[in-house]
Order: structure tokens, then sequence, then C-alpha cells
């Protein structure tokens, strides 16, 4: 549909339970209405090695205050929200959760799961289970993944790419990387899934720069740090990017 009206995609991330559950419930209700297309809701976990300091104090912050994997498929089927729910983890909470845990996402209203921790080949038992859910399973790309791999990667997802646009962890960066849009041009190559980019985009402007070259744009720890300040400044930087987005 996005592509039809010749739309690109703005997915947010969010950790659930941050800054505490009751603004994390206003949190998604509202980057839903400030049109977000998709919402990567993070389950909390306390060695997010892939996160830097913003998302990984977020974490930290929901686990003290009580959240687990259950709390978080409560908090998203009580928000109820109309966009796709994406639960963004590493792989230890997953398994913890028990055998069951992938069918009580999707009872509880998630569409897809991205393991940042699970590469092609890592646990193919598990990444069939996950494969044969109900779940979109959101692969991860590498800005250095030969493109061979990168079709081997993109096979076994569904729904979108999740492309990395340079090395390092999360956080806001001053730049978009250098030889991103060859990366997406190569990604495109080997797959028709949607090629959506993340890590490291800061505000509106970077947004619309990446929307210009990417089907969607992942933003996440600019998001959770607004909200440390209030929903309401989570809520308007959304509703900035989306409309940068759209006037690219």
């Amino acid at each position: 549909m996005l592509k039809q009206r010749d739309a690109k995609a703005l997915i947010v991330y969010i950790t659930a339970g941050h800054p505490d559950r009751t603004r994390s419930l206003e949190l998604l209700r509202g980057l839903a209405d400030a049109g977000a297309d998709v919402i990567e809701l993070g389950v909390p976990f306390s060695d997010p090695l892939a996160d830097g300091p913003v998302i990984q104090a977020s974490s930290q912050r929901a686990l003290d205050q009580g959240m687990t994997f259950d709390g978080v498929l409560k908090l998203a089927s009580e928000a109820a929200v109309s966009v796709p729910i994406v639960l963004f983890s590493y792989l230890n909470p997953i398994v913890a959760a028990g055998p069951t845990a992938l069918a009580r996402a999707a009872a509880a209203g998630i569409d897809g799961l991205l393991v940042t921790d699970l590469p092609v080949g890592g646990d193919s038992e598990l990444e069939r289970e996950i494969g044969e859910s109900p779940l979109a399973f959101i692969r991860l790309v590498a800005p250095t993944t030969p493109a061979l791999r990168m079709a081997e990667i993109a096979k076994h997802g569904s729904g979108f790419v999740y492309l990395i646009s340079r090395l390092g962890v999360t956080g806001m960066q001053s730049k978009i990387a250098s030889g991103l849009a060859e990366t997406i041009d190569r990604l495109r190559s080997v797959t028709s899934l949607p090629v959506c980019v993340g890590f490291g985009i800061n505000g509106p402007e970077q947004a619309a720069s990446v929307a210009r070259m990417a089907d969607g744009v992942i933003v996440g720890s600019a998001v959770v740090r607004a909200a440390e300040t209030s929903v309401d400044e989570a809520v308007k930087l959304v509703r900035a990017m989306r409309k940068a987005i759209d006037e690219r």
C-alpha cells in the first residue's frame, strides 16, 4: 500500500515499560496517531550489547520497574493500536519465555519478531519455529554483508529487511553513513522485501534523507531520549519525522 502511493514507512522503536508502564502505554498510542507505520516494541534485557547508552539505560530502567516478556505482551494488547507491532528482542528473553512464547505473542496482537542476536544459521530449529509462526520474521543485514549473504538472510525473513546503516551500536549520529545508497542498491538487487534503514537517525532531516533512498526509516534512540522528557516530546518528534519523510 505504501509503495502504491509512493510513501515511505516510518518505523519507530520504543522500549516497553520506559519511562514507566503508564507512559509507555501512552507512547504506543501516541506514536500510532503521530504517523508511525510500524512500532518496534523492545523487550527489556539486562545485556543489550547491540544497543548504545540511551537504549541500554531505558532497558535497565524498565527492568528495574518489573517489566517482563509477558508484561510486554500485555502492554501491546492493552494499547490495541491500529499499526503493526514488531517485538524487538535479544535471544535470551525469547528462550526464557518458554516454548509457547511465539503463540502468546501472536495472541497478544504482535505482528512480527526481530531477534538481534540470531543470525541466519545460528539456531536452525528456533529459526524454523519462528518462520512457521504467525509472526513476520524480520532479519538484520549489516552494511558489510556480501551480496550472496544478503540474499540468504533475506530469503529466510519476511515483512521487511532491517538494514543497519553503519557498524557499531544503536545511537544518534550527526550524519548519514557514506555509501548507504550503494548498500541499499546491493540489498535490493537480491530481495523483493522492503528495505528499511535504522541505526543513527536523529531527526527529521536525516529521516527525509534516508527516505529518499530506502523503503522505510527506522528511528529509536532519538525517540527513547525524547520520551524521557515527556510523551508529548516523543510524539512531537515522530510527527516532525513523518512530515519530513512525506515532504522529502
